[in-house]
């Protein structure tokens, strides 16, 4: 009897990674056949559960920021390391796994939207909100797929193995158009955030669409589109929901804060369930974290201003000996620095030591920085920000990711506004100034617009404050790419804390290196490039 898993993964041959299936989170295979599995709504919304598992994680999104100049992976040589380091290579196993995931999720797609009407006890209802949101979760992965690999296989329903065979790469361009096709197609069928039942807290909404929409375009260039689209999400709350800042950052990040009204949409994860630890690795030892092998860089410190809204490079009471005093609020939300604050597991909160030749009894000296090969940071720094106090021991977090929220649709709308040359101190009243507000400035140099600012420094100014805001959220890297700054940011030597050579010296760790001929866009895997020659030629700077 052909079984249910079966029909998902194309009769068990799997061609060019092109129908791998979810191994996380599969299907039951004993209840099921081909014959009887759409006679439910309860089974078919299993299917929709699956794509919604397959079109994000934790996972994805700590290693897309690994990808940046924001974090250093030095416990191994991790694919992003390699990545980062300029020695990737076609048969690199996060690009076979990118690529195998996507389409694997393409596929849970094609296969519900060819038998949705199957369903006998589905209503109209039912149909076109199911329906908008697999197809919307199609468009996410088809875009994470165009901005690794820009031109890929492209189909809009299930292909045979024979066809997986042979199809040829669509262009990129022709795929974007495809997205936001499909994102103005669904939005009408489907419901505002207010609109969501308990249960469904979580579900994709119109507003995530209209997010979708910015961040697609934004990535594009299509700077009148991002504001369009960013106007609607930020004044058209009776069509599209209505959002706002949650008024504290921090608390932004932890679980008695799930579902507020700055998410416009998040990954969802249950507490003993379906869980994510990465933590584990990256908060301090003497937290109960095991080793460190993802720290924050110095860079990403550096990039926080005072509280007086001036850079550290500019500030004249900023002194090198005290760096962690007076500055954004939010990078103590985010990082884990030498003097900084950190509240354990059973709510006592401590000071945290990094620095050499500091701490007074063998707790607080875990966590200082003892060269690039120790357990401790290789930086000096530790990540904060999604530590979900409510986890256990070992960091098990049932926190929910963040994948869209709306201080990202005013950055985007600052941004937008800038590159159009109508940036003012009304933009900047509607962006920048809520969000440093939020985070707990309150000098006039910081929270006024700085109107003898240039056209150059006020992009740098955007860009930075993009950069603190969404710090350790997955976005940077593909800030880097669609700035076309990967030389700036992604080539030359990374460096942690001031804390080589007796404190006298920035900890100074990989020499990164960035291609601007090349590194833009990721090589096809060889794994498929084998299985299918079609797919050839490769991306350029990349061996066929």
């Amino acid at each position: 009897m052909k079984k249910i898993i079966q029909f998902l993964c194309g009769g068990g041959i799997l061609v060019a990674s092109l129908f791998s299936c979810n191994t996380l989170d599969p299907l039951p295979t004993d209840d099921f056949t081909d014959a009887n599995f759409w006679l439910s709504t309860a089974n078919a919304e299993q299917m929709v559960n699956m794509a919604y598992n397959q079109m994000y994680s934790a996972d994805k999104m700590w290693n897309d920021e690994a990808l940046s100049d924001n974090i250093f992976e030095g416990r191994s040589n991790t694919d992003q390391r390699s990545i980062r380091n300029g020695i990737s290579s076609p048969t690199l196993g996060r690009l076979s796994a990118e690529w195998s995931e996507a389409y694997g999720g393409l596929k849970t797609c094609h296969v519900f939207l060819a038998n949705m009407d199957r369903v006998p006890d589905a209503t109209d209802n039912w149909k076109k909100r199911k329906n908008a949101e697999i197809r919307f979760i199609r468009a996410f992965l088809y875009f994470r797929l165009i901005n690794f690999f820009g031109d890929v296989p492209f189909f809009t329903s299930d292909i045979t193995v024979e066809e997986s065979a042979t199809i040829k790469r669509t262009a990129k361009s022709t795929i974007l158009a495809f997205i936001h096709e499909e994102l103005s197609a669904i939005s009408p069928m489907l419901p505002k955030r207010e609109d969501l039942a308990v249960d469904d807290r979580g579900r994709i909404t119109r507003g995530a669409v209209l997010a979708f929409q910015a961040r697609a375009y934004l990535y594009e260039s299509n700077w009148q589109k991002v504001a369009d689209y960013c106007d609607s999400l930020m004044n058209d709350q009776e069509t599209y929901g209505s959002y706002d800042l949650f008024p504290d950052y921090a608390g932004l990040f932890k679980a008695a804060n799930e579902y507020n009204q700055e998410v416009i949409l998040d990954y969802a994860y249950v507490p003993s369930l379906k869980t994510w630890a990465k933590l584990y690795d990256a908060a301090p030892l003497s937290a109960g974290a095991r080793l460190n092998a993802y720290a924050p860089l110095q860079s990403l410190a550096d990039n926080y201003i005072t509280l007086k809204g001036f850079t550290i490079a500019n500030d004249p009471d900023y002194s090198e000996s005290d760096p962690y005093t007076n500055r954004d609020p939010r990078m103590e939300a985010t990082l884990v620095f030498h003097g900084g604050q950190w509240t354990d597991f059973n709510g006592t909160t401590r000071t945290i030591f990094t620095k050499p030749g500091t701490g007074g009894n063998d707790t607080e000296k875990m966590d200082i920085y003892s060269g690039a090969a120790a357990n401790t940071s290789p930086t000096g720094y530790y990540v904060k920000k999604y530590y979900d106090q409510t986890a256990t021991q070992t960091f098990d977090a049932g926190l929910n990711i963040i994948m869209f929220r709306y201080a990202d649709i005013l950055l985007m709308y600052a941004e937008a506004k800038q590159q159009l040359g109508q940036f003012d101190a009304t933009v900047w009243d509607q962006t920048i100034r809520p969000l440093r507000e939020r985070a707990g400035f309150t000098e006039s140099t910081a929270l006024d617009y700085p109107s003898a600012v240039g056209t150059a420094d006020l992009t740098t100014l955007i860009r930075n404050e993009r950069r603190s805001e969404l710090a350790l959220e997955g976005l940077r890297y593909y800030d880097i790419i669609r700035w076309k700054a990967g030389k700036e940011y992604l080539d030359g030597p990374v460096y942690g804390a001031r804390f080589a050579n007796g404190n006298s010296d920035y900890i100074r760790l990989d020499t990164r290196r960035f291609d601007e001929n090349r590194d833009y866009l990721w090589s096809l895997p060889q794994s498929q490039t084998d299985l299918n020659r079609n797919l050839l030629p490769n991306n350029p700077g990349h061996a066929n």
